[in-house]
């Protein structure tokens, strides 16, 4: 047992409920025992005891609730004279228990009853770990209806980081199954959100929103994205918009005769918690998702649902427990290697910041939803010279640097080009830049054999993802 305390029983009904007390506070922490027979000091002196006595005892327990096993020793020390050991072991997944409907709890060596706000707080734990989102059975949706393909691509990761022991077999049921996402051959919602191939219109909040904004405010979209998807790959798209539009600020070190690159937010501090928002966010939420915005000045990342209970914004940089609102989705996120379950992440991401000479997040709960936000210069306040620099670097003209970043992004045509560019047609100065690009084999065509095709785009090459670049 956890904790002990001495009471002495006498027939009187105010003792009983003492000892009732310090059992019920028991429970709710480590378990523990209560001697009923012994002085103050400790020493064991016993009683009489009767029928009665154990009558007494057994209306006491039926009091508890949720309903408590209290073990039940006597010893006789004395003739005429036993004492009697009651004790509770520790049952954290039903706790809060009460006693007469009351809440109590152990300080040093005292009984007290429990401020309202913890034992709320108690309440909302014990519900959530039998009865989540997360691990109810799904009704409209069956296994034809979870992508294979994806489940087996982070089934084999998870096995190359040693955390899936034996074999698998080729069955997705087994797979599933061994992977927690299944009960009695019924799939859970985790297991939607994480291998989902349709998402309307029973999983709307399966989604992702990027978006990059032109300034430091909402009114302009230069980018934007909506996604549903399985949560692997919405973190994988997620990335790649980062990469898209996070500018890549270096400087030449003369003594190593090459530029120097730094990224703007350490990419594996990016990740942590673009992952974070993924697995602890509020999936009941229906119309919630996890967004990415991306100002001039600053990065947020938005996820529906307040931090878990227990968690606070400030707690974040600092020691704290890991406290996981979806622990089946955590833990497939954890085998895969992109999460730790001891508390970390959040310090690890600060601690990147630190080493990496940027600013560290900032932790916000605002209008229920958990915002992350870093305040880095999307932005290079010099890009006057910023642009001078890549110029006289790579040799070629302002209008080939804008197209030649866009065409990082993807196949674009020269209409396409134009549009992104903000021009209102193709320019004859369009024309000659693409041209130049291809000349160069910077560029290439997707459709070499017809060049006037309607149907002609333009596409990066090696060479042309080698040239240092600026994203318009």
């Amino acid at each position: 047992m956890g904790e002990s305390a001495t009471l002495e029983l006498k027939r009187s009904t105010g003792e009983l409920r003492e000892a009732q007390q310090t059992l019920c506070a028991f429970a709710n922490g480590k378990g523990g025992s209560v001697v009923i027979g012994a002085r103050p000091n400790g020493e064991i002196v016993g009683q009489q005891v009767s029928e009665q006595t154990f009558h007494e005892i057994a209306a006491a327990r039926e009091r508890f609730e949720p309903s408590i096993e209290i073990g039940i020793e006597s010893v006789e020390v004395a003739a005429g004279r036993t004492a009697i050991v009651l004790s509770v072991a520790s049952a954290s997944h039903l706790v809060p228990f009460t006693s007469d409907g009351r809440a109590f709890e152990r300080v040093g060596n005292t009984t007290r009853r429990m401020a309202q706000e913890r034992y709320e707080t108690l309440l909302l734990e014990r519900a959530h770990s039998r009865r989540r989102w997360e691990n109810q059975v799904v009704d409209e949706v069956t296994i034809k209806d979870i992508d294979r393909d994806e489940v087996f691509r982070i089934v084999a990761i998870i096995q190359s980081m040693g955390r899936l022991a034996g074999p698998i077999g080729k069955g997705l049921p087994d797979a599933l199954d061994r992977l927690g996402l299944r009960k009695d051959g019924n799939l859970f919602r985790a297991a939607v959100v994480l291998f989902g191939k349709t998402f309307m219109p029973y999983y709307p909040q399966c989604e992702l929103r990027l978006a990059r904004f032109r300034g430091v405010d909402k009114n302009e979209f230069l980018d934007q994205r909506q996604l549903r998807g399985p949560a692997f790959k919405l973190l994988e798209e997620a990335e790649v918009f980062c990469q898209r539009h996070f500018p890549m600020p270096g400087k030449i070190v003369p003594e190593q005769m090459r530029r120097v690159e730094k990224p703007l937010i350490p990419p594996d501090a990016m990740r942590e918690i673009l992952v974070n928002a993924l697995i602890h966010r509020d999936y009941s939420i229906a119309g919630g998702a996890v967004s990415l915005a991306i100002f001039d000045d600053r990065v947020e990342v938005w996820s529906a649902g307040k931090y878990p209970n227990g968690i606070t914004p400030e707690l974040l940089t600092r020691s704290h427990l890991s406290v996981q609102r979806n622990p089946i989705i955590a833990d497939v996120f954890f085998r895969a290697g992109l999460i730790e379950k001891w508390g970390r992440g959040t310090n690890r991401v600060a601690e990147m910041c630190k080493d990496a000479g940027v600013a560290p997040p900032e932790f916000e709960e605002i209008t229920g939803a958990a915002v992350v936000t870093f305040r880095v210069p999307v932005v290079a306040e010099s890009r006057a010279e910023s642009r001078a620099e890549s110029r006289a670097e790579s040799g070629l003209e302002p209008l080939q640097m804008r197209i030649l970043a866009l065409l990082r992004g993807d196949e674009l045509s020269k209409s396409s080009l134009a549009s992104m560019l903000g021009l209102s047609s193709i320019t004859g100065q369009l024309n000659r830049a693409v041209a130049a690009l291809v000349a160069d084999e910077l560029a290439e065509l997707t459709v070499p054999a017809k060049p006037k095709s309607r149907l002609q785009k333009y596409r990066i090459t090696a060479k042309g993802r080698a040239e240092r670049t600026e994203t318009p």
